[in-house]
């Protein structure tokens, strides 16, 4: 029988594969170039989440050393994703850039008649 409290523990990772599985969906079967970066910004958000997700320590704190406080947080997963993040916004505003240079070239966004514009070239 399925432990309906043993899935809300790992919800986390549920919607994180979820999440994964939609976004990959979407860059691989969509042509349109536009929908092609939003799923792999969504694949990244995914991928933060499956970071940061275990990286979360039930009432740690800050690691400021104290008497009273017995459990850290580790800031490094953060400082990472954060990092992460703004690497992938300036990935994604480059995507765009191209996506935009790419209509200007050869009049559409789509994967196929772009194909074929160059088939026939």
């Amino acid at each position: 029988m399925i432990d309906f409290g043993e899935i809300l523990l790992k919800y986390n990772a549920i919607v994180t594969v979820f999440l994964m599985v939609t976004s990959l969906y979407i860059v691989i079967a969509k042509g349109n170039m536009i929908k092609k970066l939003v799923g792999l910004s969504l694949f990244q958000t995914s991928v933060y989440l499956l970071y940061l997700s275990p990286a979360k320590i039930v009432g740690g704190t800050a690691p400021i050393i104290a008497d009273a406080i017995m459990v850290y947080s580790n800031p490094l997963p953060h400082v990472l994703i954060l990092t992460a993040i703004v690497v992938g916004v300036a990935t994604l505003a480059l995507g765009l850039a191209l996506v935009v240079r790419i209509q200007d070239a050869y009049g559409t966004i789509e994967e196929d008649e772009i194909f074929r514009a160059e088939g026939d070239a």
